[in-house]
């Protein structure tokens, strides 16, 4: 008798020292990252379906637009909507589609989807993540390329939850080096961006997250000399540390507790790098427009 196939496909597993990834077939997902035996990501089993987007990739768009309506060059398009309930769409076309591993080793493995045009996008995009394991990490590069005939809006997040193995992120401190944050509304939309000083969402400087609720997105990054911004989370109580690091493509990062998600319920943390803030396909802020025959590119890793 054939053997169930697991409800995320093919599991691609990689392997460099005691690190430890497993990259699935739906969607490209990363369903886990471990280092020396510890769970860094948390993720979901085998035989589970991903729940609360669990180590997905978000294109062409991150996070949501609302009414799944948007316009470019002077049309109007229509897309499902996702998440009905606050009637918008939401984190792109491509977390439930099969992906086909182009490029595999020991240590890395590259999957590829071809997005064909469809009702509310009506484009083709060439897509291609890549997962590498190595001595400074998990490294996740992404790309896409307009393969079609018209230009077409582009962005890109990924959603992964960090956990250091504590039953709630409460006591865990938190460093998130970013100077502004977007007011988050009821259906998930943003709201205007204002400073994050005097407020309770400052964590330039690192401390504990206590009873903080986040579902924000932020921006005005602070970055090392490398480009890169860097978030922080560790346990004071057994000196362990996970960072997640996004280059310059990313201008956001939408941080979120899950206390509305019984699965999540603050047990992680999402640091979801973005290319663009959330309803940027209605606001034209941060989208990239990618005519025909160009791409675009960006990297960010956890360590």
């Amino acid at each position: 008798m054939r053997q169930p196939v697991a409800p995320s496909g093919e599991q691609l597993e990689l392997v460099h020292g005691d690190r430890r990834a497993v990259v699935v077939e739906v969607g490209a997902g990363l369903r886990t990252y471990d280092v020396g035996g510890q769970a860094r990501l948390d993720g979901y089993a085998r035989n589970e379906m991903c729940s609360s987007g669990r180590g997905q990739v978000l294109m062409p768009w991150p996070n949501r637009i609302e009414d799944g309506s948007y316009e470019l060059d002077g049309r109007r398009h229509q897309l499902p909507l996702s998440e009905a309930g606050a009637r918008n769409a939401i984190h792109g076309l491509v977390r439930w589609v099969a992906w086909t591993a182009a490029e595999r080793s020991d240590e890395r493995v590259v999957l590829e989807h071809l997005l064909h045009p469809q009702p509310g996008y009506p484009f083709s995009l060439a897509l291609r993540v890549e997962y590498a394991l190595g001595d400074d990490g998990l490294t996740v590069r992404t790309s896409a390329t307009n393969v079609g005939v018209d230009p077409c809006p582009f962005g890109s997040g990924n959603h992964p939850y960090l956990t250091l193995g504590t039953p709630t992120v409460d006591a865990l401190t938190l460093r998130l080096p970013a100077g502004r944050v977007l007011e988050s509304g009821e259906r998930g939309l943003p709201g205007p961006s204002r400073p994050v000083e005097g407020t309770e969402l400052d964590f330039r400087t690192a401390r504990p997250i206590g009873a903080t609720r986040l579902d924000n997105a932020f921006t005005e990054l602070e970055r090392d000399a490398d480009g890169r911004v860097r978030v922080e989370l560790r346990d004071p109580a057994s000196g362990a540390e996970v960072v997640l690091w996004a280059d310059e493509s990313y201008t956001h990062l939408q941080l979120f507790t899950g206390d509305p998600l019984p699965d999540v319920d603050r047990r992680s943390l999402a640091v979801e790098p973005m290319t663009c803030p959330p309803n940027a396909f209605r606001s034209g802020e941060g989208v990239v427009r990618l005519e025909p025959g160009s791409s675009w590119a960006g990297a960010w890793g956890i360590f």
